[in-house]
């Protein structure tokens, strides 16, 4: 019996890439079994009650920024591609310059955060033994790592790989097969409607961020003229620019070829032609026509998505 994998993995298939950044950064503790001792003894507790961790750079701030930025990759890769599985994420062929251009500034920085803290490394050890902030009575030399064994415990490694595309083919029994099969179809078909619902719901939140820009506040009534005051909201650049890569990048990764997607895309990119934050912000004329148009688009668009 011949199992076939759904129409849709196919797809994801040529139209997209599996992506994995691994972000390494030296944790810098140390369980201390002699503290944990003395505490749990202290207490009148079981030896296993209880376990002291040290922080053997005390949260430096050349350290700490090191872990920060390790998030801020995650956040990064969160943003920029939808979820597969717990180590993979999916991303659109379309998206892949700019996500390479944008993964070496990260690598980039990462490195150059990583160069600064090695550099000061011995530094920040003597102090952690000397000073007043550091690790007072705690401070042991053999926890603290020599300079060179640390260089590979910082490390940031981008991974790419095709979206698993050959067929089932197997030879047991036709009960197993058929479960096998519904399994199979179960998961694409989650994922698939897990990265529909993600491009609505991050098409609806742009669309609505230019509504809102367009608009304006109302400041009350001018005691001099009797005339209502307004202010003219922010038009940012990024938002306009986010808008106008979504309708790129969904005209050619469309999963399920979503008429109701493709045209609010349409009709987003129709409404944002010729335009740019700068004549926006210049003309009234034009911030009305782009709130009236985006307003339409999500009337219609922001109720389907939400079904």
């Amino acid at each position: 019996m011949e199992l076939q994998k759904p129409q849709h993995l196919i797809s994801l298939a040529s139209s997209a890439v599996l992506v994995c950044v691994d972000v390494n950064v030296w944790s810098a503790t140390k369980q201390d079994r002699v503290i944990s001792n003395e505490v749990t003894v202290a207490k009148h507790a079981s030896k296993n009650a209880g376990r002291y961790v040290k922080h053997l750079l005390a949260d430096h701030p050349k350290h700490k920024a090191l872990a920060n930025y390790r998030q801020t990759v995650y956040n990064w890769l969160q943003r920029t591609t939808y979820s597969w599985n717990k180590g993979s994420h999916l991303l659109p062929s379309i998206d892949m310059p700019a996500f390479m251009k944008e993964y070496h500034g990260h690598e980039a920085k990462f490195t150059s955060l990583k160069h600064e803290f090695l550099t000061d490394y011995d530094s920040i050890v003597s102090n952690m033994a000397f000073n007043a902030a550091g690790m007072g009575d705690m401070f042991n030399r053999a926890d603290y790592p020599p300079k060179e064994q640390l260089e590979h415990r910082f490390d940031m490694k981008l991974y790419v790989s095709e979206v698993p595309s050959s067929d089932f083919r197997c030879g047991i029994a036709n009960d197993i097969a058929e479960d096998l099969f519904t399994t199979y179809s179960k998961q694409t078909e989650e994922i698939v409607a897990h990265v529909m619902r993600e491009q609505q719901t991050r098409f609806v939140e742009v669309m609505e961020s230019i509504s809102h820009c367009c608009g304006v506040d109302d400041l009350g009534i001018d005691d001099n003229t009797g005339e209502t005051k307004i202010k003219k909201r922010k038009i940012y650049d990024s938002t306009i620019q986010k808008a106008k890569d979504m309708c790129e990048s969904f005209k050619a990764f469309n999963l399920t070829g979503s008429a109701e997607l493709e045209a609010a895309r349409a009709s987003l990119e129709k409404a944002l032609s010729g335009v740019d934050a700068e004549l926006i912000r210049d003309s009234d004329a034009v911030r009305s026509h782009v709130k009236e148009d985006v307003d339409s688009i999500l009337s219609k668009f922001g109720a389907f998505s939400c079904v």
